[in-house]
């Protein structure tokens, strides 16, 4: 668990020193690291769908995914209670966009969720390692355009990583490359509609879309008893 403490430490770093440029930020530099943020989040989503679509073993488990994902978190009104929990908190919209998408490229992404299946099955924290550096520069962008409150992503991190860290020790091998491909996937496409959602190029509700990321591991644990 080391190279996740680490990773949740960073974030924690890189959060506070970003919140202290953005005390100093006026409206239009704001709005221009609102842009830089947008464009940069759509196209680390882009970069993900492209890397991992072909090493897809099943091409429209995105597609099922996603949809069922949706449908689910928006019965639930996951994006909405979530929004309504971090504006009252902060008195703003704004953090609560932020925050989700933190979330999104902290917690999905290929080191993110290698990294502590590594950690598991080998003691080896390289990708974590890896990670953390670069959630350490995220963060403090981040929080130089939302402030304080995007310290709220690094228990959420903590939790996500924790718990692959534990099913990977419960579950051994199955949390193989193959699930990892069809989870990265499924996350590009969040993270790539939470880049647009900032650039006010469409109003993607991605919390909403979060059940999805469960439908993967659902599929492959329904081949592994059904073969």
């Amino acid at each position: 668990m080391i190279g996740t403490i680490v990773n949740t430490a960073c974030i924690c770093a890189g959060s506070i020193a970003g919140s202290f440029l953005h005390r100093g930020l006026n409206e239009k530099y704001s709005d221009a690291l609102y842009t830089a943020m947008g464009l940069a989040a759509a196209g680390l989503g882009i970069n993900t769908i492209v890397k991992y679509m072909p090493q897809s073993e099943y091409p429209v488990l995105f597609i099922v995914s996603l949809a069922l994902g949706i449908l689910i978190g928006t019965a639930l009104d996951i994006d909405g209670r979530f929004n309504r929990f971090i504006s009252g908190k902060s008195g703003g919209s704004n953090l609560a966009q932020g925050l989700g998408t933190g979330i999104m490229l902290y917690c999905i992404g290929a080191l993110s969720i290698l990294g502590p299946i590594q950690s598991a099955l080998y003691g080896d924290n390289t990708y974590l390692f890896t990670n953390s550096t670069l959630d350490l520069i995220t963060s403090a962008v981040l929080a130089s355009t939302y402030g304080t409150g995007m310290l709220a992503a690094a228990p959420v991190l903590f939790c996500w990583q924790g718990g692959i860290y534990l099913l990977t020790l419960w579950l051994g091998n199955f949390m193989s490359d193959a699930l990892m491909a069809e989870i990265s996937v499924v996350g590009g496409f969040m993270i790539a509609a939470s880049g647009l959602s900032i650039l006010k190029i469409g109003n993607f509700k991605t919390m909403n879309m979060l059940p999805a990321l469960l439908v993967p591991p659902a599929w492959f644990v329904i081949i592994h008893f059904v073969n």
